[in-house]
């Protein structure tokens, strides 16, 4: 793998969790939205993340060589919504309550957003870091053609 392909692969990674940050600051701001434009609660959203592939002459020259073509990163498949149920409160006043006096309150929990938060954060700066040594092998070995 090359300095560049090892620089794209941490790259990809780096818009996929700021993307992963992004969808988790959304739940919490909506952690109390009881109305969205569909009539419903907020739904909990999450990225879904899959291995970008290698084109297919890379992996044709990769068989062709015994040699296995690494992929290119990471890219999100999709953004999906929780289809877990939501919560129920007893709120009878509020205006969003049904006949029983239950109001229907997004799916996200607090607690586990910022435990997701902090994992995509570490893996952000796992992904810098990664960039950063790259650079400095690529300087240690212009070094050492001086």
């Amino acid at each position: 793998m090359s300095f560049f392909n090892s620089i794209n692969v941490s790259a990809s990674g780096l818009t996929a969790e700021r993307l992963r940050m992004d969808l988790i600051s959304e739940n919490i701001a909506n952690a109390n939205t009881t109305r969205t434009s569909s009539g419903m609660p907020y739904r909990r959203k999450v990225a879904i993340f899959r291995e970008q592939e290698p084109d297919a002459f890379a992996a044709a020259m990769g068989r062709a060589n015994d040699y296995f073509a690494t992929g290119k990163g990471v890219e999100i498949a999709k953004i999906a919504e929780d289809q877990s149920p939501f919560k129920k409160e007893y709120n009878p006043n509020h205006p969003d309550a049904d006949l029983d006096g239950y109001v229907s309150l997004p799916n996200v929990e607090i607690v586990n957003e910022m435990i997701n938060m902090i994992s995509a954060s570490r893996a952000y700066e796992a992904n810098i870091t990664s960039i950063g040594n790259t650079k400095s092998m690529a300087m240690k070995a212009l070094e050492i053609g001086k």
